[in-house]
């Protein structure tokens, strides 16, 4: 691939989810390990959830499992041709979007990938941001939403409306500081998603983590003492791992 490296503009470009505001789901289907663990890293940092295949079949069996709400699929695989793997996806996940992948650059490949059900296509080598581009063209299309265009964010009973910046859980008014407020705004557009001391500095202090995990651990503490105080827990620390907001029940 001509870039390697994770999209440059993914933080402030991010946001697409299913209408009902959970993480968007990708499978991302390539026999090339590398090419398709870069994928899976620069696509989970749109904050999206993303399964992986390496072979025609077990994407199949992804696919039918899990329901992608989009699909990067290359052509070559080494026991099913692409084509042949979007026919049996079709039939458990219908009308799913698909971008393929594919190293041929012929006019007749590209009507072949498109004639068979393909949404669009990417020729190999290929950066990251088109990628990342094509795919949120193509959720946009089948319907999924901006976060960013979303001005009240709900969580179970938790709510945060970004234009008068009032949150509520239960009903019950919550005050939070600015930085509160980011963090908490950060954790709701990524619900049940487990989120990284350093993704957490980046996203929400805009610098990169370097040793500063306390300032994180002291905001979390802030933070669950005005939303969870006297509550069920929705703030949940995976030990090793980061933390996670999850709704009640």
């Amino acid at each position: 691939m001509s870039d390697p490296s994770l999209p440059s503009g993914s933080a402030s470009t991010a946001g697409l989810t299913r209408p009902d505001g959970s993480p968007l789901r990708i499978l991302v289907v390539d026999d090339e390990v590398n090419i398709a663990e870069l994928l899976r890293m620069a696509l989970r940092y749109e904050g999206w959830e993303v399964a992986v295949a390496h072979t025609g079949r077990d994407a199949v069996e992804v696919g039918r499992t899990t329901r992608p709400d989009a699909v990067v699929l290359d052509i070559m695989l080494p026991d099913l041709d692409g084509l042949s793997v979007l026919a049996q996806l079709r039939a458990h996940v219908e009308d799913v979007p698909v971008l393929f992948l594919t190293a041929r650059d012929s006019v007749e490949d590209r009507v072949a990938g498109l004639t068979a059900g393909g949404d669009d296509y990417v020729t190999k080598p290929f950066s990251l941001e088109e990628v990342v581009a094509r795919l949120r063209a193509l959720m946009r299309r089948a319907g999924a939403l901006d976060q960013r265009q979303r001005s009240v964010l709900t969580v179970g009973d938790l709510t945060l409306d970004e234009d008068s910046r009032e949150v509520t859980r239960g009903g019950e008014e919550i005050g939070l500081t600015a930085t509160e407020f980011e963090l908490l705004r950060f954790l709701m557009r990524n619900p049940r998603r487990v989120l990284s001391k350093a993704q957490i500095l980046d996203r929400v202090w805009n610098y990169d983590f370097g040793g500063q995990a306390n300032i994180v651990e002291l905001y979390i503490s802030y933070l669950r003492k005005k939303v969870d105080a006297g509550r069920e827990p929705m703030i949940h620390t995976m030990r090793g791992a980061g933390y996670v907001l999850k709704p009640v029940g």
